[in-house]
């Protein structure tokens, strides 16, 4: 009988040392490359949650779609077979239409009244009904401003958009944007973008500074305005099941890691635009095929009071109320 209770004693302390042992392996799967903004913050992210855990966290980072695209992901979190994504806001949509939401022009006066909107009630409210679907929510990780640029005309004011046809991303609030300045939306895959407008399918588009940079948009656009008129974001999700399984000294690990990588990630976001505005600058002086050009605070009153008319239409897909809290939010 001592024997037995001697022996159960020390399965039973072996098991303890064996769960005290176990390591939780993170897929975390994005679509950018490794040196883009969000691509540096999964990696700082990986070695912060390893640090943080004492190496019982394992993140491996698979960058450029290596694993898969975010029109699958979700479908792999649920499976289990990724653990952790990065969604632009566009995927998010299908599944909670709110997150049309930050598809609304000039809905945020600058980056800090952003990122109290995403870090205070809205932000909470919006990553709730995401969780309903299933996944954890995270944090909130930006891709950029977005800004107008175009092969036919500057566009500086709304009426300079006429009749210019317009890529965008699918999405019901940017092709009532488009119109609401007269100019002509179409949706394009973002891989088409380039070739489209080499050939003139499409005159203007929409982008943060380091998608026009990266993407070489600048070779077939003539113009950029740095119109800051509408944003584009990522959202830090990770799957239920794994979460459920984590113990929750390793659950404040992660969320402690994905804080510290989100404040890295906002930083190089703004380290990047000012990066390639320093380049932008560099290949207009050797080439002098491209103009960059500012709105002042009479044209952006303008571009406010023409393009935020569009608001009342996505009131009962949005939400009034949830509008008018982003507005209000200080």
């Amino acid at each position: 009988m001592k024997f037995l209770q001697a022996l159960l004693f020390t399965c039973a302390i072996s098991g303890l040392a064996f769960g005290a042992d176990k390591v939780y392996t993170i897929k975390f799967a994005h679509v950018v490359a490794a040196s883009t903004p969000k691509g540096k913050a999964a990696d700082f992210f990986a070695k912060r949650a390893e640090e943080l855990s004492g190496g019982k966290i394992k993140v491996q980072v698979f960058p450029s779609a290596q694993l898969l695209d975010d029109d699958r992901v979700f479908g792999a979190l649920k499976l289990g077979n990724v653990q952790m994504a990065a969604p632009s806001f566009s995927k998010f949509t299908p599944i909670v239409p709110q997150f049309q939401l930050f598809d609304l022009p000039f809905i945020f006066k600058d980056a800090d009244h952003l990122h109290k909107v995403q870090d205070g009630a809205v932000g909470e409210e919006l990553k709730g009904l995401v969780t309903k679907k299933g996944f954890v929510a995270l944090d909130y990780w930006d891709a950029g401003f977005k800004h107008f640029s175009s092969s036919k005309k500057p566009i500086l004011v709304p009426e300079d958009a006429k009749g210019q046809k317009f890529r965008i991303q699918s999405s019901k609030v940017l092709e009532e944007q488009i119109k609401a300045i007269g100019g002509n939306p179409q949706v394009l895959p973002f891989s088409e973008v380039y070739s489209a407008l080499q050939q003139g399918v499409v005159d203007a588009t929409e982008n943060p500074l380091s998608n026009f940079y990266n993407s070489k948009f600048h070779e077939v656009q003539s113009s950029l305005t740095l119109s800051h008129h509408g944003y584009l974001g990522y959202l830090v999700v990770m799957s239920d099941k794994f979460w459920n399984k984590l113990p929750d000294d390793l659950k404040a690990n992660v969320k402690q890691a994905l804080s510290e990588a989100t404040a890295y990630e906002r930083e190089e976001t703004a380290k990047e635009d000012a990066h390639v505005i320093a380049e932008l600058e560099k290949y207009i002086a050797e080439t002098k095929k491209l103009e960059i050009f500012k709105i002042d605070d009479a044209q952006k009153a303008e571009w406010e009071k023409t393009m935020q008319a569009i608001y009342p239409k996505f009131y009962d897909v949005i939400g009034k109320e949830l509008i008018e809290k982003t507005i209000e939010t200080k």
